[in-house]
């Protein structure tokens, strides 16, 4: 057992140290995550920490820097403020702190986990989904609650994972089911990810076309000129865009080798993230352009170092002649 011990110990450390050789470009970084844009700044997680840096790319800032995880961020109307979720108690709640960066303010306090959406085109309230009032965690519900602290709110929509508001706050984009599609690639069962358009005055419902044999449409986000959303109809996910109106719909991207995984609207725009780097794309003239983003992050755990075996290895066996061992 002992040889077994220091052979786990010999592999780790030779793969910890591998990974540290890996080359991470400073200058063009990949790995960016969970985008979001207003009118001068993008903001991304990267490492578990949200950055900052502006639309034309460049330098990136830390915008939080605590052991937890710090998920999708969100920018104000006005572009001041960025809400984001955070572990800094150990459970996800919802926190805001300003682009400039100094000491987030917790918003939530439920021990359930909340997620932010956004706000409401005033600025005065943040949205976001919660499974607190839910007899099981299958489902989340959407909740407002002031940006300067107060109680919260709960939307009157059975269930929904994602949401976005139109521009005027008379409707409001949202997706009623989780995302199979992250387990199984081009999923087309029955809790396919669609998106419904609610009016707040009558309550009533219309959802976004889809084709015969279905298809996921995630990631609402209305602008002045319609819901944009992605969808994978055509096979990889790329941006499309509805016109609640005339009722039209149009594919905006062509992406082929890898799928837009992320995307958020601000400013007039919206940003997504595909392939590892982050996309900026301009409704107006329908064209996007890739930004290039340098994030200096030490990244701790890739820096080679011993750890002991059992704290990096899940399960393991060994050769009938004993002299190979594998490890998971």
């Amino acid at each position: 057992m002992s040889l077994i011990k220091h052979a786990v110990a010999a592999v780790l450390a030779l793969g910890l140290g591998g990974a540290a050789g890996l080359a991470i470009d400073l200058e063009d970084t990949r790995l960016l995550a969970q985008p979001a844009v207003s009118a001068r700044h993008v903001a991304f997680v990267y490492a578990g920490d949200v950055w900052i840096v502006g639309v034309e790319g460049g330098a990136a800032r830390r915008l939080t820097s605590h052991p937890g995880e710090e998920s999708r961020p969100r920018f104000s109307p006005d572009g001041r403020l960025l809400a984001f979720s955070a572990e800094y108690e150990g459970n996800t709640d919802v926190y805001v702190v300003p682009v400039e960066g100094g000491v987030p303010r917790r918003l939530t306090w439920h021990p359930g986990e909340d997620l932010v959406q956004g706000f409401t085109p005033d600025g005065a309230r943040v949205l976001f989904t919660s499974p607190r009032a839910v007899y099981t965690r299958r489902h989340t519900q959407l909740y407002t609650v002031p940006v300067e602290g107060g109680l919260e709110e709960r939307l009157p929509i059975p269930h929904a994972v994602k949401a976005t508001y139109s521009p005027d706050g008379a409707f409001l984009a949202y997706q009623p089911l989780a995302d199979a599609f992250r387990q199984w690639k081009n999923y087309r069962g029955g809790t396919a990810a669609r998106i419904w358009l609610y009016d707040a005055a009558t309550h009533a419902v219309e959802q976004i076309p889809q084709p015969a044999g279905r298809c996921n449409d995630t990631d609402p986000m209305w602008l002045p000129d319609g819901v944009y959303f992605l969808s994978d109809r055509d096979g990889e996910f790329n941006l499309y865009r509805f016109e609640p109106a005339s009722k039209g719909l149009r594919r905006l991207t062509h992406h082929e080798d890898f799928p837009i995984l992320a995307a958020s609207a601000g400013g007039g725009r919206i940003v997504y993230e595909q392939a590892g780097y982050l996309h900026l794309f301009d409704p107006s003239g329908g064209t996007a352009r890739r930004l290039v983003i340098s994030v200096a992050a030490d990244l701790p755990d890739s820096r080679p170092r011993f750890v002991r075996g059992s704290a990096w290895a899940r399960g393991g066996d060994v050769s009938p002649s004993g002299a190979r061992a594998v490890f998971e």
